[in-house]
């Protein structure tokens, strides 16, 4: 009686381990017959894509049923990821090589978005009624941004290729960006570094352009991430999705303004560019190079936040990428 309880157990041990590792490689059959696969994203226009292929059936027609979690910050992104309570999420560079400091965690798949046909990420502003209008007036104004993030790699990155010294620029730590915002805008603070589109909001608002991403855009890139164990172990689904994204990306780049309520309902813009906020177009079947990878891995180390060097062959795959002529 013990060794057939015993057997039993173990069967149950074996079978919890099968069905959480079919669950954390995104493949658990649904009643409909297809895979489930989960990504977290925050509230940018990069995730218009996905959500146009959620939108348009194209999951459906790759046979995968997509949950998407939406986030408030990077924080809690990178914990859903780190406790494997997603397959998928968008994100930069920076995350991708911190995540993979000691082990590859998780693979870059594609190129969600870059600078592109007049369209920025970011943008450094000035305040309103601020004689600030170049680069070269921001020598020694502190600048707001999130400190060790891809806002202050971008600002110190674009601001060197621009000619202005290193030992001039100085920036202010305003992690939440509404307040940097605010900040900007009642002209607490002279200068800031914002994402679109609240940073053509603040322009819309009366903010000074000084630059943007545009630019430079070799610096400024937003990709989709899967782990890496099942980008290496389940390449049809992770094909699938690709596709299905790709897909969403083509049908805005075809016809953005049809997209505009579905980027008010899904991601929200502020009231006041509600109805002139240019839908951005999409990179189609892309993944970023070694030099902007490299550039990253060096500007984390300078700041001393990663002392490993990420090899970026197994941090960025292209092995989904179609070549388009």
């Amino acid at each position: 009686m013990k060794k057939h309880l015993a057997k039993i157990i173990l069967l149950i041990f074996y079978l919890s381990i099968m069905t959480g590792q079919l669950f954390a490689s995104g493949r658990a059959d649904t009643t409909n017959g297809n895979f489930s696969v989960s990504v977290a994203v925050l509230p940018v226009v990069d995730s218009l894509p996905l959500y146009a292929a959620v939108e348009n059936g194209y999951f459906n027609d790759n046979n995968l049923d997509v949950t998407i979690l939406p986030v408030a910050n990077p924080v809690e992104r990178d914990r859903l990821m780190q406790s494997g309570e997603i397959d998928g999420m968008l994100n930069e560079l920076s995350t991708l090589a911190l995540f993979n400091r000691e082990n590859i965690q998780i693979k870059a798949v594609i190129t969600a978005r870059r600078p592109m046909s007049g369209s920025p990420l970011f943008r450094i502003l000035a305040s309103p009624g601020s004689s600030v209008s170049t680069t070269a007036d921001l020598k020694n104004i502190p600048i707001a941004v999130s400190r060790n993030t891809v806002i202050e790699y971008l600002t110190e990155r674009i601001l060197l290729s621009d000619g202005v010294d290193i030992s001039s620029i100085v920036t202010k730590n305003v992690p939440v960006i509404p307040e940097r915002y605010q900040l900007l805008m009642n002209g607490t603070i002279l200068a800031a570094m914002l994402p679109d589109p609240l940073g053509a909001a603040a322009l819309a608002a009366g903010a000074v352009p000084v630059i943007d991403d545009l630019s430079y855009s070799k610096y400024s890139v937003s990709v989709l991430s899967f782990r890496a164990s099942l980008v290496d172990s389940e390449e049809e689904l992770v094909s699938g999705f690709i596709d299905a994204w790709n897909s969403g990306a083509k049908a805005i780049n075809g016809s953005p303004e049809s997209y505009r309520q579905l980027l008010l309902e899904k991601i929200g813009l502020p009231e006041i560019i509600k109805d002139s906020f240019k839908i951005p177009l999409f990179p189609i079947m892309e993944v970023p190079d070694k030099e902007q990878w490299d550039d990253v891995v060096l500007w984390l180390h300078e700041k001393k936040l990663l002392d490993t060097y990420p090899d970026y062959e197994d941090s960025v795959s292209s092995q989904f990428i179609i070549k388009n002529d």
